[in-house]
């Protein structure tokens, strides 16, 4: 999501079709030390009106959350719905450091170019078939890839893409960013690359 108006430290998205022992996965480690004081004191609490911060999740966290939502379609597919002016899109979940979208797609339909204003994401497809354009590298040029219902992409908070509905049926997706969305630009590709045509923000999803 990516919701646009809804829709991966790496820039370079990631794809998967095999449950989560995904490519890039960050392995967890916990380090386990011996303090000697034996009743450390807990750290201070934040003054009044003082921001807490959160560490944004990974882009291949994000993706095991889509993955693993998708194989509960209990939860989330009594609430799709089909619009054939755009897509239609619903917001399952918002959290501190994460939110999750679903969002469904008639032949046809597509974001456009966008990014998703320094968020990380991932998406999966959990119905139907998507395609999804991006700029490769300098001898890459545009990149075009199908992706087929259980595959998962994940990029991280640069990344720029174009999603769309080329089959002749309908799509379902799920789509997890962090932090959660807070802007999003629309980008026309030219020949001389993408050039940012205008901004949006939550009050207009």
């Amino acid at each position: 999501m990516s919701p646009s108006p809804s829709i991966s430290p790496d820039t370079r998205p990631t794809d998967s079709t095999t449950p989560p022992t995904d490519r890039g996965t960050a392995t967890a480690t916990t380090d386990t030390a011996t303090d000697p004081t034996p009743t450390p004191e807990p750290p201070p609490t934040p003054a009044t009106g003082q921001a807490r911060t959160t560490a944004p999740l990974t882009p291949s966290t994000l993706r095991t959350i889509v993955r693993e939502l998708a194989e509960r379609p209990e939860e989330w597919i009594h609430h799709v719905r089909l619009s054939t002016e755009e897509r239609w899109y619903r917001r399952l979940a918002a959290d501190e450091d994460h939110e999750v979208w679903l969002i469904s797609w008639l032949p046809g339909q597509s974001t456009g170019f966008h990014d998703h204003g320094g968020s990380r994401g991932a998406f999966t497809v959990a119905l139907g078939e998507l395609e999804e354009l991006s700029l490769g590298g300098p001898d890459q040029g545009l990149l075009i890839r199908r992706v087929p219902a259980g595959t998962a992409r994940a990029f991280g908070p640069e990344y720029v893409h174009d999603v769309r509905n080329t089959a002749v049926g309908p799509a379902v997706t799920l789509h997890a960013y962090s932090p959660p969305l807070s802007s999003m630009a629309h980008y026309d590709l030219r020949a001389g690359g993408l050039v940012r045509t205008s901004e949006e923000g939550p009050e207009q999803w």
